[in-house]
């Protein structure tokens, strides 16, 4: 018999015994759970990009149209991802997690049992309403439920599940569809929200009731976000749209004008997006060692984007074999992964200190940018029949961004000296 079981009740030692395993799997089942909410989030943003080709045969609508319905879902998310981070200091971050999870759950249900273009709109509405809970409502629960020397592999582990949800979106969402039809795949995309739904309601709720009060001194709120919208804060803010745009190209339309522009099949063209996404995934892993390995992130980010433009301009001129596409797309998205933590490392760079996530907050704003804007060139680089022009608008906005990294890390700092 193990030393440890015989412990009475009442012994004091048997409490330093138990808390700090009780503690880790408290930790363990809260990081999984807001991981797996995070899975479902990115699962939820490629729903409509995957199942386009089925959605404009069923609904009989232009790629306008659908790109239109994509642009709803970021500007919705846009606008309202600031105001919900002060709900989640209202009500409680698990509270709006849960609300975010139903109700992103019943637009994909609601959307199997209807084939009217205007209910696309609406879920593209209550979905992108959905989305924007996830961030804020994420980080909240993780702050408050790990021990500060862990935080930093949960942020990491909370991030590679958003990337696993993307990557598995694809062969998951068109398996369900080719199985049972668009409708199916719709509403179990939506009934796994309402899963972890339930997965959530099972962790604790950490958040203090006084953290949940509105914060005094809006005056000095103020003032704090004036103070941090910096000329370098405005062109991270550049840099985040260009980065959207380049990745919108890729992953949004990038089935269907494989399949116009490389006569490839639906399978092959959802391979090469798929092998795009988890790569991608794989990507931000490396990254992060690599980021704490070097102090040059612009050039890190700048020498990735400059070669995932060579390949993007290889699939734009060249037609290349499903194989050789496969490969491509995976290679250009282990590329883009790979950037992702020195592009963060050059907003704390420009951060003053004491800033980074008023800085984070709103930098992060470029990709609402690039969302709300690239549905609609790529929709109708589409309808216009220049399918390749997709990636070609990806190599000019790739080019663009490795072009801005490398001057950003060339760009004097001025750091404000605490008083």
């Amino acid at each position: 018999m193990r030393p440890e079981t015989c412990k009475l009740a009442g012994d004091p030692m048997a409490a330093d015994t138990t808390e700090p395993i009780t503690a880790a799997a408290s930790e363990l089942q809260t990081l999984v759970v807001v991981s797996g909410a995070h899975l479902i989030s990115h699962l939820h943003i490629m729903v409509l990009p995957v199942l386009l080709p089925l959605i404009k045969e069923q609904m009989g609508v232009g790629f306008f149209e659908l790109g239109l319905a994509l642009t709803t879902f970021n500007v919705v998310t846009g606008v309202t991802q600031a105001p919900m981070g002060f709900l989640v200091d209202r009500v409680g971050a698990r509270a709006v997690l849960i609300a975010g999870l139903v109700l992103g759950g019943l637009a994909f249900i609601s959307l199997g049992f209807t084939s009217a273009y205007a209910w696309l709109i609406v879920t593209a509405v209550l979905a992108g309403l959905a989305n924007c809970v996830y961030h804020p409502a994420d980080y909240a629960i993780l702050v408050e439920g790990i021990a500060e020397e862990r935080i930093g592999r949960a942020f990491s582990i909370h991030t590679f599940a958003g990337f696993a949800g993307a990557a598995i979106a694809p062969p998951l969402l068109l398996g369900l569809a080719a199985a049972g039809g668009l409708s199916t795949s719709l509403v179990l995309a939506g009934l796994l929200a309402w899963a972890t739904a339930a997965m959530v309601i099972l962790i604790p709720d950490r958040q203090r009731d006084e953290e949940r009060r509105p914060h005094s001194g809006s005056t000095g709120a103020a003032a704090d976000s004036t103070s941090v919208v910096t000329p370098a804060v405005l062109a991270l803010t550049g840099f985040f749209t260009l980065l959207a745009l380049s990745h919108s190209a890729m992953y949004s339309f990038s089935v269907v004008a494989l399949i116009a522009s490389h006569q490839v099949s639906l399978a092959a063209a959802t391979a090469a997006l798929t092998a795009y996404l988890a790569a991608s995934a794989i990507g931000v892993l490396a990254g992060g060692v690599l980021a704490d390995r070097t102090r040059r992130h612009g050039d890190v980010a700048a020498a990735g984007f400059a070669l995932s433009a060579v390949l993007a301009l290889a699939i734009a001129l060249l037609t290349l074999p499903a194989v050789a596409l496969v490969a491509a797309m995976g290679l250009t998205g282990f590329l883009f992964g790979i950037i992702q933590p020195s592009r963060d490392m050059l907003v704390r760079k420009a951060a003053p200190p004491g800033a980074a996530g008023r800085v984070f907050g709103i930098v992060s704003t470029g990709f609402n940018i690039g969302g709300i804007v690239g549905p609609l060139l790529f929709g109708w680089l589409m309808d216009n029949g220049t399918p390749r022009w997709i990636f070609g608008a990806a190599v000019a906005f790739m080019a663009a961004t490795a072009l801005f990294a490398f001057l950003e890390d060339r760009r004097p700092r001025r750091r404000a000296v605490p008083a």
